[in-house]
């Protein structure tokens, strides 16, 4: 038996390979764009960046030699006697079997988004690459996809076809479902009269949204104060933190109110407002009959125009304007139907009636004189 020469001996040392076979392999030199890699073949294999990943990367901060690769042929010769090799490929099939399961288990995956694309997120899973398109991102319309960059989120895939390089993922129902927990947790737990805390989610003309924690209730205008509100948009912004009780549930519909009885005006108003008791007060709204005088947050009071002078009083506003102060007499107080009558010309002293009689009688004299004078003159 002849023996195997020295070169022989070699040759028949080193693999055989295959394009697609999966090898490891030492990294013997690396520079920044390609790496060159022991894989036991004749050849040794070249890593190329673009091999390495599918974004830019300076390999020489990445790999170092002496590191051992698992990494897929792609040619055995390129042409130029060199074996090409992929670790991104490898990395891509194992994280599109990875896709592939978690999408026919229905499993909710958590991952970081990489990219923000036109229309949607990319999210890596393990090597592979998520889309997930705006409209399934939340389940509120979303302006600015950007704060979701290197942000973590939660999602299922609900289509996965790698080979079309298809996979779409869906953050939305996750939310929706979550939401839907959180209402159904909620309506078990609340009930008429409880105070609950939560946050204006939107300000409207007629009252302000608040998120109660899984569903949202009503602060309507008129449960937002004892006194008057104007324009709840100068109260309430969304993202307030608000302390409200629950005045109402019909059906999934929530009515809240800041109305708590313990701040109610009225609350020892017989005292406060005792007919004979001298008040001040701020002219809130004015008729053709009288001005309504806000003694203070939800307690209004009627000024009479009869009441308003000694002298006749033609309108309200001939005497008075909007924001002015004044001081009065309350003349009558009804608790049950919440009525306060007030009277300025009470408080008047009486030498006020007395001068205007005067002064009418030396007009109404010298009126006569006049055209007694005139008369002589005549003749």
């Amino acid at each position: 038996m002849s023996e195997l020469s020295f070169d022989e001996m070699l040759e028949q040392s080193f693999k055989t390979i295959h394009g697609g076979d999966v090898l490891e392999g030492e990294v013997i030199s690396v520079k920044e764009n390609q790496a060159v890699l022991n894989i036991g073949a004749k050849q040794d294999g070249i890593l190329t960046s673009s091999e390495y990943s599918n974004t830019p990367v300076d390999l020489t901060t990445v790999i170092s030699v002496g590191d051992t690769l698992t990494v897929k042929v792609v040619k055995v010769n390129d042409g130029e006697g060199q074996t090409i090799v992929s670790y991104k490929r490898l990395a891509a099939e194992k994280a599109n079997k990875r896709l592939e399961e978690a999408f026919e288990n229905k499993e909710v995956l958590k991952a970081p988004v990489v990219q923000i694309l036109k229309g949607g997120l990319s999210v890596d899973v393990e090597g592979g690459r998520v889309f997930i398109p705006a409209s399934l991102i939340s389940d509120t319309f979303e302006k600015d996809l950007d704060k979701y960059l290197n942000q973590e989120i939660e999602f299922v895939i609900t289509e996965c076809n790698p080979r079309k390089r298809r996979i779409i993922g869906d953050r939305k129902q996750l939310l929706v479902a979550q939401k839907e927990e959180a209402k159904k947790k909620l309506f078990e737990t609340i009930e008429v009269g409880q105070t609950v805390t939560g946050t204006v989610k939107n300000v409207v003309d007629f009252g302000a949204f608040v998120d109660i924690g899984g569903a949202d209730g009503l602060l309507h205008i008129s449960e937002m104060s004892w006194g008057r509100i104007g324009n709840p948009k100068k109260v309430f912004k969304a993202g307030d933190e608000v302390t409200a009780f629950i005045k109402e549930i019909n059906g999934e519909k929530i009515a809240l109110s800041l109305k708590f009885e313990d701040q109610n005006p009225w609350n020892n108003a017989e005292e406060k407002f005792a007919k004979g008791n001298v008040v001040k007060g701020t002219i809130a709204r004015m008729t053709d009959f009288g001005a309504f005088v806000e003694l203070e947050p939800g307690v209004d009071a009627l000024l009479h125009v009869s009441q308003i002078a000694k002298h006749h009083v033609e309108k309200p506003s001939d005497e008075l304007k909007v924001g002015e102060e004044i001081e009065a007499m309350i003349v009558d107080f009804n608790e049950e139907d919440k009525k306060i009558s007030l009277s300025i010309k009470a408080l008047l002293p009486d030498e006020e009636e007395s001068t205007e009689e005067t002064a009418d009688e030396v007009a109404e004299d010298e009126a006569v004189e006049a055209v007694e004078e005139t008369t002589e003159d005549a003749e």
